[in-house]
């Protein structure tokens, strides 16, 4: 099946099931908006708790902070968003559709891979066991034509956003004849910067409002509370503040569903350190947050590291966390050594002093700073992407029939258990509320009495549930219950006493800890 088959498939998927509905569905909807539902909200917040547990509770040394959307807008300035946050926009004349240039451009980049990868699967194919990738990619010649290709215009891309060349990025596009989507015509005006910032009034009058912003990004928040934090927690470098919370930009371009949003929320962590030390931390943060990442069990082959070719202006080290999308490698991570950008431009902007004392150095010192930011909701569609399978199995009459399920890590899962009563009379359905109202303290439970049984583990494959636990006549008299595991749909005969023992080791945030 085409990939882009499987992400419409998982699109309908997530209204289907109660995931992800379009905000304000009733009147046509909002670009770019989304709501969650009853099973996405729970996805979410597991995926949001795991990072926090894996944060705070992992690390002496860093602590929690929620800081307010509304920020005095000096803070915009001082970080650069009031005039460097920009992205390069372009119009294709023919469809009236805006674009942004460099996602065009990275469009490209990835049909040239996209080539690689076919030619690369066919030889698979064709030599079987024998087939060495490495040197196939060294000599075949079509796979070191697209390389050179692509080697070629990373190299343009790079220098035209390093000097903001909006006319050789424009140019990029004519040169590869890339053309609008919608019109399939090449007829582009120029390149011009678009600010993205959201700018709202705050105050009682007109006459005495005051021009502020929606924070674009939520590290803000941490850097102008980095004194309060330090002083109040008695902090000795190096230490982090970890905050999770929404952000919003403008973008004119969005799509891929909820990939690029208006609205969304992050998940980040500024780690402040010595001077000198920051590529030391860098590295370590780089490797533990993909040991975050992988020990969720979502396939080690799908992750990879991108360093990027062009730093931000406060950046003097990047890299980015990919995952194979079903529309190709995108980012879900970004690690970023900071430097002492942030902190030095509030200190000259508010006059205030924001130093550390190091006692070890006996000096005050402004603390350089690694970052790792993560979109919560990129990686609740990431998990999404990885868990959507369909599988063949047999039927009732043996012929075979689609089962849709959703692979979900059992600590991540919506539903943690449905109780499922055999028939909808002889003491079953008590017996499983009995067992929903022990179990429903530790564990997110859902009792399911409609349609044959059958229909009842389909509905739980389709939203992840990992267990399904069936009571039958046979359990108000030896108080033991069948167990169905979600991924193998093997079934385990165990006592009701046991079920919150085995349930409890299966969904603990301790087992993928430990693999970090």
């Amino acid at each position: 099946m085409a990939q882009e088959d499987v992400f419409k498939k998982l699109v309908a998927h997530c209204k289907e099931y109660g995931f992800v509905f379009q905000s304000s569905e009733i009147y046509d909807g909002l670009g770019a908006v989304y709501d969650y539902g009853q099973n996405g909200v729970e996805l979410k917040n597991n995926i949001k708790k795991y990072w926090w547990d894996s944060m705070v509770l992992l690390h002496e040394n860093v602590v929690g902070l929620d800081s307010a959307i509304f920020m005095h807008p000096t803070t915009w300035k001082a970080s650069g968003h009031v005039d460097a946050f920009n992205d390069p926009l372009i119009d294709n004349k023919d469809s009236k559709k805006r674009y942004r240039a460099d996602v065009l451009i990275e469009d490209l980049i990835q049909k040239f891979e996209e080539k690689i990868n076919k030619e690369v699967t066919k030889a698979r194919k064709r030599f079987g066991d024998s087939f060495d990738e490495a040197k196939f990619c060294e000599t075949n010649p079509r796979v070191l034509a697209n390389q050179e290709k692509i080697n070629t215009v990373q190299e343009r891309f790079a220098k035209a956003l390093n000097a903001n060349d909006l006319e050789d990025l424009r140019q990029i596009i004519i040169d590869y004849e890339v053309a609008c989507p919608i019109s399939g015509t090449k007829n582009w005006t120029d390149v011009r910067q678009f600010n993205l910032m959201f700018a709202t009034e705050i105050g009682s009058t007109a006459d005495g409002a005051q021009k502020i912003y929606l924070r674009p990004e939520t590290a803000q928040g941490i850097f102008v509370n980095f004194l309060n934090v330090q002083k109040t927690g008695r902090m000795k470098l190096p230490f982090g503040i970890a905050q999770i919370g929404k952000a919003f930009r403008n973008e004119i371009v969005a799509r891929q569903f909820i990939f690029r949003m208006r609205e969304f929320e992050q998940m980040e962590m500024q780690f402040f350190v010595r001077p000198g030390e920051e590529m030391k931390w860098f590295e370590y943060w780089k490797e533990m947050r993909m040991k975050w990442h992988k020990a969720m069990g979502m396939g080690e082959e799908k992750y990879r590291y991108h360093d990027h070719e062009k730093l931000a202006h406060y950046a003097n080290a990047a890299t980015d966390i990919e995952y194979k999308m079903p529309f190709g490698f995108k980012e879900v991570e970004g690690i970023h050594s900071r430097t002492d950008f942030d902190l030095t431009q509030h200190q000259e902007h508010s006059g205030k002093k924001i130093q550390y004392f190091d006692p070890e150095l006996n000096k005050n010192y402004v603390p350089y700073v690694i970052e790792t930011s993560i979109g919560v909701d990129r990686m609740f569609l990431s998990i999404m992407a990885g868990a959507y399978t369909e599988e063949d199995v047999e039927g009732k009459d043996g012929k075979k029939e689609k089962r849709v399920v959703l692979k979900l890590p059992a600590v991540l899962a919506p539903i943690k258990l449905a109780v499922l009563p055999l028939v909808k009379k002889d003491g079953l359905p008590e017996k499983a509320r009995a067992i929903v109202d022990e179990l429903k303290f530790n564990f997110n439970c859902q009792y399911d009495e409609k349609d044959s049984i059958g229909k009842r583990y389909r509905r739980q494959d389709a939203i992840g549930t990992p267990f399904c636990v069936t009571i039958d006549h046979d359990s108000l008299e030896d108080d033991s219950v069948t167990i169905r595991y979600r991924d193998t749909m093997e079934q385990e005969r165990v006592k009701i006493a046991d079920l919150q023992g085995i349930i409890a080791q299966k969904v603990s945030m301790k087992e993928l800890f430990k693999q970090m």
